[in-house]
């Protein structure tokens, strides 16, 4: 029983490293927009706790960087959740906007936004239930599935220091060339004003 949740406490301390909530106000006929980044085929869970005040509404719209619309939905009260999957790796744009008829008393409104990706938005209860796992096995399970995210969390971040050292390399190379270019430029036409200037000297005869 100890094992058990000992192993329990390190799963929740890792799975702590992914947690995302944030908590805000948003004012009447506002507009709140967030954004995060997310990796190729992940599992995204928004849980959303807005202060419900009456005759007032929030509607929210997920996008992704290029305009389309992963989830959305009019009318948010209480507490609502939406869940979608990334199909690349991605930055993700989440906005909330309150909506209040011009007639009505306006009042600025509360949002807490718990975002989970990956493994904790997995229900690893129910996992157990189909597969009759032991609730060893479940945080075994989980355990297993929160490394692999790592590794690949790790792999992805490995290819974009990959692609930034590249871009870096590739812009030290090009910023060379052209310093290079630059200085024969302006030592060509040094040179040019020099003799320029020497055949107008002689020609007014102020030099031999």
């Amino acid at each position: 029983m100890a094992a058990t949740n000992g192993l329990t406490i390190f799963i929740l301390c890792l799975i702590a490293y992914h947690a995302n909530a944030i908590s805000f106000y948003l004012d009447p006929n506002g507009v709140k927009c967030l954004r995060d980044q997310v990796q190729a085929h992940q599992l995204i869970v928004m849980e959303f706790e807005i202060t419900d005040v009456p005759g007032q509404q929030i509607d929210y719209v997920v996008r992704d960087s290029k305009g389309g619309i992963l989830s959305q939905k009019e009318k948010v009260a209480g507490q609502a959740k939406c869940t979608f999957t990334s199909e690349v790796y991605d930055t993700y744009e989440v906005c909330l906007v309150s909506r209040v008829p011009p007639e009505l008393r306006k009042s600025v409104q509360e949002i807490s936004l718990v975002t989970k990706k990956g493994v904790e938005a997995r229900s690893y209860d129910g996992i157990g239930e189909a597969g009759k796992l032991k609730p060893l096995e479940v945080d075994l399970k989980r355990l297993e599935d929160l490394s692999d995210s790592i590794v690949q969390d790790f792999a992805s971040m490995r290819k974009r220091e990959e692609e930034m050292r590249s871009t870096n390399e590739s812009t030290t190379s090009r910023v060379l060339f052209f310093s290079i270019f630059s200085m024969c430029c302006l030592l060509g036409l040094a040179t040019w004003q020099v003799l320029y200037l020497r055949r107008f000297f002689k020609a007014k005869k102020l030099i031999e």
